[in-house]
């Protein structure tokens, strides 16, 4: 009998109910019928595969973050502006 071939989405999904909502491995592994070594390394192999969208991700929280502190400042400006202009009337 040959090697079941799971389709990636699968892997995903299973992967996801242990990392995700954390259910165990043996409790995931029984209800799909996947042995816990499969599934150990379709964790891993995910993990590698998901490492380089880490960094990205990261990247982006950082930008969102400072674009936020770049607008807040200025729209202070702004506000500041006008209230000199206003001022020198």
């Amino acid at each position: 009998m040959g090697k079941p071939n799971f389709s990636d989405e699968f892997k995903r999904d299973a992967v996801a109910q242990i990392t995700e909502r954390g259910y165990p491995v043996a409790e995931v592994s029984q209800r799909l019928g996947v042995s816990q070594h499969s599934l150990y390394s379709w964790k891993r192999q995910l993990t590698k595969a998901g490492s380089g969208d880490a960094g990205k991700d990261a990247e982006i929280r950082q930008l969102k973050r400072e674009l936020a502190r770049v607008t807040e400042e200025r729209d202070i400006l702004k506000k500041a502006t006008a209230y000199f202009a206003r001022d020198a009337k």
